[in-house]
């Protein structure tokens, strides 16, 4: 039995525009994988009436569920609901329930800030009409969720704020009107890995030797955050190609491979740093904090990281890292050198069983010829020895600054892997 198909539609100006930046298809269709959807597609409209009709109908093509994101609030261009009733053929009518649960929402609303209660009249009624034989999934705020039959397809109806598709959605699978098509959903096995310092093209060419893919089995290579993941999914039934894939892809990758689960790359490296017991440090010139900021990031981070110096001047260098003087006048603050002296005093000023170092030139001026854009040097400096890198990197300032962070990171996740290590670009 094949996997049921699914889309997604996404509507509103402000995503057209590039306003904002979309937050729901990605969390829409890594749901939809992971409950055993096929996506066939997904479609951005603005909020024309015409548009968010035709984007219906593309989503509808082919797919047995379509999830909408957005267009359900009070205001005249919110037209998702009116755009379903038309596709549908049926007229929008008021639910009563829906509305007097929307207006105890704005009463409230109304009560803390001292707002007129009428106010909120229109938008509440407008709202609360929706197409005839609807069901009603839930009500986030003022915005009701839907289910909507559209010919031999439904439709999950969700508002744009992300918070509340993700308190909504949930709501989906165990829907009376939609359980029969979950039913028939069936998730796919996955194999991840994800390698460092390789090439996309190498991958390929790796898996291209590997045979690849068996039947029943679909993989991805994809360059992201400056690693390349191999994602390897095998239908139900063919789980055991897809696991002899994975050997095969980890087998040739070797080294290359550092992680085979979903964690982010600072998380890898605090769990690292638990595991041996050690604490860390960063001292950071061009990357400015964004290293000590992954790690920070993370939840329970104080218990392995003790903290970072961001050291953008020489002067701060000298002060802070001890740096010498005479190291800097040398050798410049962008060199092995001083990414090592930056490193040795991060550690023994800090107090940190382990520190990291990044300096380079982030750009978009400040490059020589002997010292182009793009080059950065790093540090790691342990009871286990010490190893530095140079990298050089093409972009712009954002993404020499990213790169620098994911490679500083890598270098230490290598280190306390096996001591010194050779965590290459």
């Amino acid at each position: 039995m094949s996997r049921p198909r699914a889309a997604i539609l996404l509507t509103g100006n402000e995503l057209l525009r590039g306003v904002i930046s979309d937050q729901n298809a990605p969390h829409l269709a890594r749901e939809l994988e992971r409950l055993g959807f096929s996506l066939t597609r997904t479609v951005i409209v603005g909020d024309d009436l015409a548009d968010i009709r035709a984007g219906l109908r593309a989503a509808l093509e082919k797919a047995d569920l379509v999830v909408t994101s957005g267009g359900l609030g009070p205001t005249h261009d919110d037209r998702t609901v009116e755009a379903i009733a038309a596709e549908a053929g049926v007229p929008l009518v008021l639910d009563e329930e829906v509305l007097g649960r929307i207006s105890r929402w704005t009463d409230g609303v109304a009560d803390r800030y001292g707002y007129e209660r009428s106010r909120f009249d229109a938008g509440n009624r407008k709202q609360a009409h929706i197409p005839e034989g609807a069901h009603v999934l839930g009500i986030a705020g003022t915005a009701p969720a839907l289910v909507v039959a559209v010919g031999d397809a439904h439709l999950v109806v969700l508002p744009g704020v992300p918070s509340e598709l993700r308190r909504l959605w949930p709501l989906a699978p165990e829907h009376p009107a939609l359980a029969g098509l979950f039913s028939r959903a069936q998730p796919r096995r996955q194999w991840l890995i994800r390698t460092y310092g390789i090439g996309e093209s190498h991958v390929a060419d790796l898996f291209a030797e590997a045979g690849g893919d068996p039947e029943g089995v679909e993989t991805s290579i994809c360059a992201r955050n400056f690693e390349i993941e191999i994602d390897i999914r095998a239908e139900a039934g063919s789980e055991a190609n897809g696991a002899a894939m994975g050997e095969r892809m980890a087998a040739a990758l070797g080294e290359f491979v550092f992680a085979t689960d979903e964690r982010s790359l600072a998380e890898i490296v605090l769990d690292l740093l638990r595991e041996r017991g050690w604490t860390a440090a960063t001292a950071e010139s061009c990357t400015g904090g964004m290293v000590a900021g992954k790690l920070t990031d993370i939840a329970g981070s104080s218990a392995a990281f003790a903290g970072g110096a961001v050291v953008y001047s020489n002067e701060l260098k000298r002060a802070l890292l001890g740096v010498p003087a005479d190291l800097l006048e040398a050798h410049g603050a962008v060199s092995p050198e001083v990414a090592e002296a930056m490193a040795q005093g991060a550690r023994e000023r800090l107090g940190a069983d382990v520190a990291v170092s990044v300096t380079g030139v982030a750009g978009p001026g400040g490059g020589t010829p002997e010292k182009p854009v793009g080059l950065v040097y790093m540090h790691v400096a342990s009871p286990a020895g010490g190893e530095g890198r140079r990298m050089e990197w093409p972009g712009d300032r954002a993404i020499v600054r990213a790169r620098a962070t994911a490679g500083a990171l890598q270098l230490l996740r290598a280190h306390l892997v096996a001591g010194p290590a050779h965590a290459q670009p």
